[in-house]
């Protein structure tokens, strides 16, 4: 019983990757809500962060919340998204990553951006209240 729930949670995460790239996909049309766009997005930028609840290098712990997050995010997109589109989607996807991962790194700069200004906004913060003491 335990050997078959462990395969199936190996499938799903092994699907997850494609649901993500599916969902991506679905993102760029424009017969998707804005519902389902913002809740892609924020499961897109939460699977791609360096920066988690709980910190990967904690053993299992820091995978789980991933899992879980990014699971919960992903089965809500879906839920919001017509299966008509979902099926085109994940047609697509498939064949995405097969020569590699894709190569578009600027992706990354909004990313990069936001994290760059909160440890600004912290780092700030610190210096201020020194300062004031």
């Amino acid at each position: 019983m335990v050997n078959n729930f462990l395969k199936r949670f190996k499938t799903k995460i092994k699907d997850l990757k494609y649901d993500l790239s599916a969902l991506y996909l679905a993102y760029k049309r424009n017969d998707v809500s804005i519902y389902a766009k913002i809740i892609i997005i924020i499961a897109i930028v939460y699977a791609l962060s360096p920066i988690d609840l709980i910190p990967d290098f904690i053993p299992i712990l820091g995978y789980l919340d991933d899992i879980l997050i990014v699971g919960f995010l992903v089965y809500l997109s879906l839920k919001l998204i017509p299966k008509e589109i979902m099926i085109e989607c994940r047609e697509q996807a498939e064949g995405l990553w097969e020569g590699g991962k894709p190569k578009k790194w600027y992706y990354a700069i909004p990313v990069i951006v936001i994290y760059s200004l909160i440890i600004l906004i912290i780092i700030k913060t610190i210096f201020f209240f020194e300062l004031i003491d």
